[in-house]
């Protein structure tokens, strides 16, 4: 079978969330910070970098570490950790990255010549008399740093606004000039934080975080994360700095507001903070975002989507896919593994918390081995009701399904084509400490669909795939 474009769309031991998509030279870059497997808290790794073939999302090259954390001068100890950065291509031709440490308030930049070597320090950035931004009496504290070149202005973007918080006020747009690092304009808010939004438009969207900025023909694109967390919204502009009104949500890394397959307000994964951007592809539009698995905030994992730019401007709200980036539904014949679930839940619903808190009652997705280990991705921990849901599927003449599951698990797992529909097949399942295959007769309806899988009975299982023959 050809490779296709998956979800997650980097290998499922690879951990690299808040990803900003750009497009150098024919390829596909991917910066984005870097979880641990395992990790206790954020981006514990150092900044890697991954590339793809622009006419080709399947075929993902690692690039290798592109930044260390103890390269900046701030942090030769190590004890800080690399938050969510941005790149961008200065005036001179160079690569210049933008990041923020976890434990200070200013916004750092390293620069190289090519999209993915190595990375050099380079400065901070800061006012005409030396001051970094972050520091003067009156600055807002800087974060999640998205830049937008053009000419030999560079616009930065930063910000975190949690609700409730009357100290933050919003998204920031800061104009650097052409050294990259020297302020030209000071912060203007372009988005308001929850406590300054009233008559804004923005109104039970207002700016939590990870502000990232592209530009369709005219039309400035501010997509950022919202107070809610789990959405990828976006707001526009004619103008880089100013006049941005509330457009709509991109995606939710739960699927709330889709009422396409599913009842709007029913989380169908456990959402969290969210962060990424959209890019033309090959002539065709994206979304970068991120969902949480291993039962934790603090092992994500980049996804891909299709989307649309209406006539209007407007991007209408996507579904998660397990097909993403593949631009169509995958052949519905073969094995796929089960990290692929777009869908994740039990009956006991879940949205947000930020701990370690699915750990012991829901499904995850989650490897064996430590972080680093090319180890393949699967689910644990299905109890009873806990359903897997892959999407989408072009199925024609499917006539047997498999399923290679462990634990000690007494029951069965249904096969269905939609979250709540009826069993095609029932599949047995026993008590086993080694992955077992077990089989079942099914027929599934010619055509494009879904594929849910739910456990039922005792104990606990983990799936590791599924094979439709």
């Amino acid at each position: 079978m050809e490779k296709q474009g998956l979800n997650p769309f980097l290998p499922s031991w690879e951990y690299i969330p808040d990803a900003e998509p750009y497009v150098f030279n024919g390829r596909v870059y991917i910066y984005g910070s870097h979880d641990r497997f395992n990790g206790h808290v954020f981006c514990l790794n150092d900044y890697v970098c991954w590339s793809a073939p622009v006419d080709n999302l399947a075929d993902w090259r690692y690039e290798g570490v592109i930044y260390r954390k103890t390269d900046d001068p701030l942090n030769h100890a190590g004890n800080m950790c690399l938050y969510a950065p941005d790149i961008t291509v200065g005036p001179d031709g160079r690569y210049y990255l933008y990041y923020v440490l976890d434990k200070v308030s200013v916004v750092s930049v390293a620069v190289c010549d090519t999209p993915a070597g190595k990375f050099e320090f380079y400065g901070y950035v800061h006012y005409s008399d030396g001051t970094r931004l972050g520091e003067r009496d009156g600055d807002q504290p800087q974060f999640d740093p998205g830049l937008l070149t053009e000419g030999d202005r560079t616009y930065l973007y930063t910000g975190f606004c949690a609700a409730g918080d009357k100290s933050r006020k919003g998204a920031m747009a800061t104009v650097l000039g052409p050294d990259m690092l020297t302020i030209l304009e000071e912060p203007v808010f372009i988005a308001p934080s929850e406590p300054y939004s009233a008559g804004s438009g923005f109104e039970g969207h207002e700016f939590f975080e990870a502000p990232s900025m592209r530009k369709v023909g005219d039309t400035y694109y501010l997509i950022y994360s919202s107070i809610v967390m789990h959405e990828l919204c976006y707001a526009s502009s004619k103008h880089p700095t100013q006049g941005f009104e509330y457009k709509g949500v991109i995606v939710s890394n739960n699927d709330l507001h889709i009422d396409s397959y599913k009842p709007a307000d029913k989380p169908m994964f456990y959402g969290g903070n969210n962060h990424g951007s959209i890019i033309e592809i090959n002539g065709k539009w994206y979304i970068f975002y991120h969902r949480h698995t291993n039962g934790s905030s603090f092992s994500r994992q980049g996804c891909i989507e299709r989307i649309e730019i209406l006539e209007d401007g407007t991007i209408p709200q996507v579904e998660m896919t397990s097909c993403g980036p593949n631009g169509g539904p995958l052949v519905g014949r073969g094995e796929y593994p089960a990290y692929l679930a777009c869908n994740l839940f039990c009956k006991d619903e879940a949205v947000y918390t930020g701990e370690l808190w699915m750990d012991s009652q829901f499904p995850k997705i989650t490897q064996d081995g430590k972080d680093g280990d090319e180890e393949t991705g699967y689910i644990s921990n299905m109890k009873d009701s806990a359903t897997a849901g892959f999407k989408y599927f072009d199925c024609q003449g499917i006539k047997k399904v498999k399923i290679k599951v462990r634990g000690y698990c007494s029951g069965a797992f249904e096969v269905k084509t939609s979250w709540n529909g009826e069993a095609l097949a029932k599949i047995p399942v026993d008590f086993t400490n080694v992955w077992t295959e077990y089989a079942s007769d099914i027929v599934i309806p010619d055509g494009v669909q879904a594929l849910y899988f739910t456990y039922t009975g005792n104990g606990t299982a983990s799936l590791a795939s599924f094979s439709l023959e």
